[in-house]
């Protein structure tokens, strides 16, 4: 005999309420863990895929983990430092650039030329405030993921777990489904399909595109000769999962160190410029719709919500399963919904069909 419908809440709301308990209690330990287990996760569809032209799943792991160690090298040996590089280039030359941008707004508008200025004295605190503040939140940050995390665990146990991970995630999702309450497998099955498809949608696709867009970006703008093109893509690939900021926040950057770079010309600076309007179309008409899909179902306002509600409460890491944790929800609330309007809660008395009528269709 199934239990109640009030003690099957009663059990799930204790299941929620450790899962948040360790989360805030464990979260710098499970954060390898959790960083594994997102690795695996985005890369079983590349482990199927494999298996699928001939491979055994260790051989499938196998190459994926070597490809992903080359290409790791790759990262730190030739794009971080010169990432790190420009990086710090652009904060030390954001006090020049600012004393451009102040002797251009002088010649144009005379009156800024007195020194009690505000808007003159507005700029030089910002230019110094930039290249001050900028190196500190450098640092900052640095500190900070250092404290979170030693980079020898990421280092060492993350790539172990993420290939672990993925080494078995068949048999443990086969394994997670012989535990499900019988009752509830099939609707628990189905709901587990609609999120899974919610995560990959966004997830996995949005990601795809900012790692292509950003490459796209800084490719081009280096090709064009700015000086700052990796950071700015970088940038600009990073946030492309907020609708238009992405680009409005990387395009006004590379214009504006285009301006300062490119002063006069003109035709660098609109090569620039369409950089990314091309960027803007690949993305609206080939990236975005064949890799995230028009009906992912999840909202960017309710996924910034949800990662700022996470990480207020958990950090980093509630940052990070804040993703998951909004697609299940969404996916819960959108089959708690269908639940009430077919109820008789929802559409009572008038809802039933009348005995009449099926009499009717019977004869």
């Amino acid at each position: 005999m199934a239990l109640p419908v009030r003690q099957q809440l009663f059990y799930w709301g204790i299941a929620a309420a450790v899962f948040l308990f360790l989360l805030w209690a464990l979260g710098n330990v499970m954060l390898p863990f959790l960083v594994g287990g997102a690795i695996a996760y985005f890369l079983d569809p590349v482990a199927d895929r494999l298996e699928s032209w001939g491979l055994s799943r260790v051989g499938a792991t196998v190459t994926i983990s070597l490809v992903a160690l080359l290409m790791a090298v790759l990262l730190v040996l030739a794009i971080i430092p010169t990432l790190i590089q420009q990086l710090t280039g652009l904060i030390n030359a954001a006090p020049e650039i600012s004393q451009r941008l102040q002797a251009f707004l002088v010649e144009r508008f005379p009156e800024l030329s007195d020194s009690t200025s505000t808007i003159r004295q507005t700029l030089a605190q910002i230019a110094q405030t930039i290249q001050a503040k900028g190196g500190q939140l450098a640092e900052t940050l640095l500190s900070s993921a250092m404290g979170l995390v030693s980079v020898i665990v990421f280092i060492v146990v993350v790539p172990v777990v993420a290939f672990y991970l993925l080494l078995d995630w068949d048999h443990m999702v086969a394994r997670i489904d012989s535990l499900l309450p019988r009752d509830h497998a099939p609707v628990i099955r189905r709901l587990g399909i609609e999120i899974n498809a919610v995560l990959a949608g966004f997830v996995r696709g949005q990601l795809s595109v900012c790692l292509l867009l950003g490459s796209f970006y800084a490719v081009a703008l280096m090709i064009a000769g700015l000086q700052f093109g990796l950071v700015v893509g970088a940038i600009a690939g990073a946030i492309t999962f907020i609708p238009y900021v992405g680009s409005l926040v990387g395009g006004a950057l590379a214009i504006g160190l285009a301006l300062f770079q490119f002063w006069g010309d003109w035709v660098s600076i609109a090569i620039i410029a369409g950089i990314f309007g091309a960027g803007q179309f690949i993305e609206g008409n080939i990236l975005t719709p064949k890799l995230v899909g028009n009906s992912v179902g999840l909202h960017p306002v309710w996924l910034l919500f949800a990662l700022s509600a996470f990480g207020s409460l958990f950090g980093f890491v509630g940052m990070l399963v804040a993703v998951p944790v909004a697609a299940a929800i969404g996916v819960l609330t959108r089959f708690g919904i269908q639940q009430y309007q077919s109820s008789l809660l929802y559409r009572g008395l008038a809802g039933r069909e009348r005995p009449e009528a099926k009499d009717e269709a019977a004869e």
